[in-house]
């Protein structure tokens, strides 16, 4: 969500009455360009350590999207994307001449995805299967949400993007069907538990006067606002609803071919309380930062500051299998106090040379240089058994 960096709010903000489009014209956000502060790094070493010999390259295609839009939405616009790539690559000549042959009928394709991305790609194997996909690696994927997500749209502050929390960056927030999808379902996520954070009814009134406010000074119907919001909010949870429920009900049949990689060991937000303000209505209370977790000393009371453990956590990736990295794993020379203040772990993991080994390792079938990582903190250490080896602590 690099364009919140940009104050152009007016530019970003969707319009209410059909959140495809923007809400000011002339206006067209168009997703022709990668985030290079956080993914050229990684692009380009998957590249070069993928190709092991040079005449005989690897191609890495970068995945660009509006991170706006409902991930139903961007689900179709990938599936059409690795059709394209197939085709692609079935054009190079030494995939044409590999036997058995790379064609458009057998082509296969491998993705990597960070954040938001990882329930893209989840998104898109519960629909389609995975018979275009040979291996999968995701990296800090919020699967079951994170508390940040509420923080952004009731604050307009959040781990999802640089932004200081100012009305027009929380205004743009509440109209963005993407953030719904990133709400927490995870246990505990919300206090009291009977409180559900997918039903508009338990929502701060801010938010419905924020979507009112839009409708009546943008809006084409000329009814009434309120109710209008209020069909808005439900059906910006609903869609996110649907497909979280769709994601968990995602079995793999051979789930190895998934490395999920999970960030631990910062400050992050673990839940919120919903309680009610003198006029009886919801009031969110966020919960301070807290890390718990040392690899001496496991907890899942953890996060990469942006999104908590049980918020990364799936149901289609046993606890055994997942890896564990911490800012404690950064190495020696890649300056990562620097990129973790700068970015936040969660922003600066594809970035670390550990992550884009294990990654490079898992779609080669074979270690890559040194590798590390941590079990989860649900398992026992003896019960690690990551789909790759690694060596267990």
């Amino acid at each position: 969500m690099l364009k919140a960096a940009t104050k152009s709010y007016e530019r970003i903000t969707l319009h209410p009455d059909n959140t495809r489009y923007e809400l000011v014209e002339p206006a067209r956000v168009v997703p022709d360009q990668m985030f290079e502060l956080f993914y050229r790094e990684i692009v380009e070493e998957l590249r070069h350590n993928l190709t092991q010999d040079a005449e005989f390259p690897v191609p890495v295609y970068p995945f660009v999207y509006d991170w706006r839009q409902p991930l139903e939405v961007i689900r179709d616009q990938l599936a059409a994307f690795i059709e394209e790539v197939v085709g692609r690559t079935s054009l190079l000549r030494h995939y044409h001449d590999d036997a058995p042959g790379y064609t458009t009928a057998n082509g296969k394709v491998s993705l990597v995805a960070h954040s938001m991305g990882g329930l893209i790609v989840a998104g898109y194997a519960e629909r389609h299967g995975l018979q275009r996909i040979e291996k999968v690696a995701t990296l800090a994927s919020p699967f079951r949400g994170s508390i940040e997500a509420i923080a952004k749209t009731s604050l307009g502050t959040g781990g999802f993007s640089f932004g200081s929390g100012g009305s027009r960056e929380r205004e743009a927030a509440r109209v963005t069907p993407a953030l719904y999808h990133l709400l927490p379902s995870y246990d505990r996520a919300i206090l009291p538990v009977k409180r559900d954070i997918f039903l508009p009814a338990n929502w701060q009134s801010g938010i419905l006067d924020t979507l009112a406010s839009f409708i009546d000074r943008y809006g084409l119907d000329p009814g009434d606002a309120a109710t209008q919001a209020t069909a808005l909010l439900t059906k910006l949870l609903d869609q996110a609803w649907a497909q979280r429920t769709a994601m968990e009900d995602l079995r793999l049949e051979d789930p190895k071919r998934w490395l999920c990689i999970v960030g631990v060991g910062a400050d992050t937000r673990l839940d919120v309380k919903i309680t009610s303000d003198a006029g009886g209505k919801p009031f969110f209370t966020l919960g301070e930062p807290t890390d718990e977790w040392t690899a001496k000393k496991p907890s899942t009371d953890t996060g990469d500051n942006t999104v908590p453990y049980f918020g990364a956590r799936c149901a289609f990736v046993p606890a055994e299998q997942i890896v564990c990295v911490s800012p404690g794993d950064f190495g020696f020379l890649e300056f990562g106090d620097k990129l973790t203040s700068q970015l936040g772990f969660h922003s600066a993991i594809p970035n670390m040379n550990l992550a884009q080994r294990l990654v490079t390792s898992h779609l080669l079938g074979r270690p890559q240089g040194k590798l590390g990582g941590h079990p989860s903190p649900e398992i026992d250490a003896k019960d690690w058994d990551p789909p790759i080896p690694i060596p267990k602590p």
